[in-house]
């Protein structure tokens, strides 16, 4: 089974045990796990599975102490949401705090699923995709400067586009990748390493 995982679902997410609507931001790690959940066990030996995460826990140098990190390992933990709440308080509900962080879960969970994959001889890894031309992407630079600013910083002088992400997952699917396990992949056009510099 060869299988891109998107983890984005798309609006809000039901969590399993609360029965709350979450914001799109952490719906995409609870997603995430959700179908992970789901897929586990149907994984076989030369299972690959690529989970869709972000740039963003890049550029904002997230660095959790060992009690959020807990907190971010346990998406489907009964009483997540009030554990990341407690953890952040309000500002997790703004999207620039609530989205690097969702998407280090999500770096953090294929990690994680790597592991737990392993015995079956499948593997996990994640994408980290920079700014990609699309619709919401281009909407986005649009009203907010600092992604204008992260384009113009591109080495490449481009925004990605849906062939540059979907040539990354056809080169960490197939068995050539096998030994590919457990990682995120930056597919950015170098910003990270132009904006970073370090």
């Amino acid at each position: 089974m060869r299988t891109a995982l998107v983890g984005e679902p798309g609006g809000a997410v039901d969590h399993p045990t609360g029965g709350l609507e979450l914001g799109a931001d952490v719906s995409g790690l609870v997603g995430t796990a959700l179908l992970a959940e789901t897929l586990r066990p149907l994984a076989t030996a030369g299972t690959a599975m690529v989970r869709f995460a972000s740039m963003s826990p890049l550029l904002a140098r997230i660095d959790p102490d060992p009690a959020v990190a807990a907190i971010l390992d346990d998406p489907l933990d009964p009483d997540f949401l009030d554990e990341i709440h407690d953890a952040f308080g309000p500002t997790v509900e703004n999207t620039a705090t609530a989205y690097p962080w969702a998407k280090h879960g999500v770096h953090r969970f294929a990690r994680k699923e790597a592991v737990r994959l392993e015995p079956v001889g499948a593997r996990a890894c994640s994408l980290s995709p920079g700014i990609i031309d699309t619709p919401q992407g281009r909407q986005e630079a649009s009203t907010h400067a600092s992604l204008r600013r992260l384009i113009d910083a591109t080495p490449q002088g481009r925004t990605g586009s849906s062939e540059d992400v979907a040539g990354l997952v056809a080169f960490m699917l197939p068995d050539e990748a096998d030994f590919l396990n457990g990682i995120d992949i930056l597919v950015d056009g170098g910003v990270f390493a132009a904006v970073r510099g370090d």
